[in-house]
């Protein structure tokens, strides 16, 4: 590292003003960010004086994101064996087939997102910004694997310049830059967001794996199988044609997108985010609560109109992007609410409206997405209500003194 810090410190004055390289300047100061620690603090104003910087923060959560990425790879492995009939393949067979198959879209996902940022960071003469660091790896997690890697370049190049370039950069968007990706994609080619061939692999990854279907494959969520129920019960399979159970959703060996299938991983990338303090306990807690609380609500007056009224409040939890939304967007601090009491509200709206879209429409079976966005959007009035209601009973106290 000393040798890495010399030779950084060699090539500097090259990127500084007036040296050849100067227009430059932004990618070096990334470069140099991103590998060590800046030692440098604010001197005056009200600033916490401390070397930590969002680059730091950045890293945390991607550290948490690995437990979902890993076992995302896995999975995807797993259902594409399961698919051909192979279910006794090893399990590093399955990990390799997954990564090979994932690597793709998180290249293409940083390509376009990074290009974008430094692209922007050089016209603008800022910093580059380290938001995407996030974004990037959250974009392949959320997104079918199945999704041609030119779509998903398309929807990443226009989220991060209609959600975040416009708006100022990171810490400026109004809402969440990986959501919009999703949002992008789904309303632009739902077909390749929702049914049987968009979250299983069939396929070889760069000659690796393939093979023969087998007769019983079916590659439907768990959510795509309740949304096209018919009758009063309800009967999920496998994508091998095995029953599916609540155990196995919370372990995540069903098919659906990379890092949303397994609430294991996404409570131990919680556990990282509670402790290290990046995340809000607050938001965390109240879109589970509000989450299962209309769940409850929905499965005591089941209807074989709406079929996922009949699913288990706790299975309604673990099925779908629901934990991973609440645990990695609705706890972004740029995009939601800022105060203590806001965030309670925040969270438990996001919770209540994403089991509402899942179960009362049919033809949107996963509502996280939905909701996450569109309290994004109310967010500041959130926090407007609570700081004006603290300054009113703050003056109400004051007068009765």
């Amino acid at each position: 590292m000393k040798a890495l810090r010399n030779y950084m410190n060699k090539i500097k004055p090259h990127f500084q003003e007036g040296g050849k390289l100067s227009k430059l300047g932004s990618v070096y100061d990334g470069m140099e960010t991103f590998l060590f620690t800046p030692n440098t603090t604010s001197s005056s104003g009200v600033h916490i004086h401390d070397g930590s910087d969002m680059k730091r923060t950045m890293t945390t959560v991607i550290i948490a994101l690995l437990p979902c990425l890993l076992f995302g790879m896995y999975n995807i492995g797993l259902q594409h064996f399961l698919a051909i009939g192979q279910p006794d393949e090893s399990a590093m067979s399955m990990f390799v087939f997954g990564l090979l198959a994932l690597l793709p879209v998180i290249v293409v996902s940083y390509v376009v997102g990074l290009g974008i940022e430094f692209i922007s960071a050089q016209i603008h003469h800022t910093e580059i910004q380290e938001g995407f660091l996030v974004t990037g790896l959250l974009i392949p997690l959320i997104v079918p694997i199945n999704t041609p890697l030119w779509m998903t370049a398309v929807a990443t190049a226009f989220a991060v310049i209609f959600a975040k370039e416009v708006f100022g950069g990171t810490g400026m968007n109004i809402f969440n830059v990986a959501l919009i990706t999703r949002a992008v994609l789904f309303f632009s080619y739902p077909s390749k967001m929702s049914g049987d061939e968009a979250f299983v692999k069939l396929d070889s990854a760069f000659g690796y794996g393939g093979g023969t279907v087998a007769d019983t494959f079916t590659g439907a969520t768990p959510l795509g199988q309740v949304a096209t129920t018919v009758g009063d019960s309800l009967s999920l399979t496998g994508v091998d044609g095995n029953a599916i159970t609540t155990f196995d959703a919370f372990m995540g060996t069903i098919a659906g997108s990379p890092g949303e299938t397994s609430m294991v991983c996404i409570l131990i990338g919680a556990l990282i985010l509670l402790i290290t303090g990046v995340a809000s306990w607050r938001v965390m807690l109240s879109v589970f609560v509000g989450g299962f609380a209309m769940a409850t609500l929905a499965n005591a007056l089941p209807s074989a109109t709406y079929p996922a009224s009949m699913l288990d409040p706790v299975a309604q939890l673990c099925f779908g992007g629901f934990a991973f939304a609440a645990v990695f967007m609705a706890t972004d601090p740029v995009t939601g609410a800022r105060t203590n009491t806001g965030q309670y509200i925040y969270g438990f709206l996001i919770g209540v409206i994403a089991m509402l879209i899942r179960t009362y429409n049919s033809g949107y079976p996963e509502g996280a997405m939905l909701a996450v966005l569109l309290m994004n959007a109310f967010a500041p009035l959130i926090d407007h209500c609570v700081v004006s209601s603290n300054i009113k009973r703050r003056a109400r106290r004051a007068l009765n003194k």
